[in-house]
């Protein structure tokens, strides 16, 4: 479950994304509601939340004094606002999403996911304890030798025939002699899905899902993957399960 705060001076916009996010996902818990920027300075930290719906036009102090003022924070953003002229400001600090007011149920639902597959690959690159050094790594044969090679560095797996090509975070490929099958076994349940007949990928690198017949992911490294209408259902009951 993760612990949401919505800081916003219009107490209609609150309300209404407060509901938003009671319908939409229930894995998201709305743990405070502020209405003044200077109140939730004093007691934001207290909350321990994961994510802040954030206005950015607010009296007084706007959304970006507001995180300038806290200092540093740990928990993501998102900002919520019914002007698009600080879209930039908003990459510069790393936000999930930029919403744009009135948002809408699929823009609300698209940033959810974006924001669980964030803490999702965050989790994924905390300490762990030695005795999960070897759960935590795949060894893969080729021609030239063993590759061994950390899970959570896996952004996908593409199957042809016989072949499977794994796809690792910065830009590296390692093809092996081996069905798609043989490795669904090994990562199938731990952070990985299979979405097609021919590609499994790890549910940390979805930046994105797009509504469809069976609806298309994109992925960290830009790749687009299609979703087999077969497999939507149980894809969605795990991205935006709590």
């Amino acid at each position: 479950m993760l612990k949401a705060v919505i800081l916003d001076d219009e107490p209609h916009s609150s309300s209404l994304l407060r509901h938003k996010l009671q319908n939409i996902d229930a894995g998201i818990q709305v743990v405070a509601v502020f209405g003044d920027p200077a109140q939730a300075l004093c007691e934001i930290n207290a909350q321990q939340l994961d994510v802040l719906f954030l206005d950015v036009e607010m009296p007084g102090m706007n959304g970006f004094q507001f995180l300038e003022r806290l200092g540093g924070f740990d928990f993501e953003v998102i900002f919520t606002t019914a002007h698009d002229s600080y879209t930039l400001e908003a990459l510069r600090l790393s936000a999930v999403d930029y919403l744009l007011k009135p948002i809408g149920d699929e823009e609300l639902e698209e940033a959810i996911a974006r924001l669980k597959a964030r803490t999702a690959r965050k989790a994924s690159i905390a300490p762990k304890p030695a005795h999960a050094f070897a759960s935590m790594r795949l060894s893969l044969s080729t021609a030239e030798g063993v590759h061994f090679i950390e899970k959570n560095q896996i952004i996908r797996i593409e199957a042809m025939s016989n072949y499977c090509t794994f796809y690792l975070a910065g830009g590296r490929k390692i093809m092996v002699s081996k069905t798609l099958k043989a490795f669904e076994a090994v990562l199938v349940g731990d952070a990985f899905v299979r979405v097609n007949r021919s590609s499994v990928v790890n549910l940390h690198y979805i930046n994105r899902y797009r509504k469809g017949n069976g609806g298309t992911l994109e992925l960290a490294d830009g790749m687009e993957i299609e979703v087999s209408p077969q497999r939507k259902e149980a894809l969605m009951a795990i991205l935006f399960s709590g």
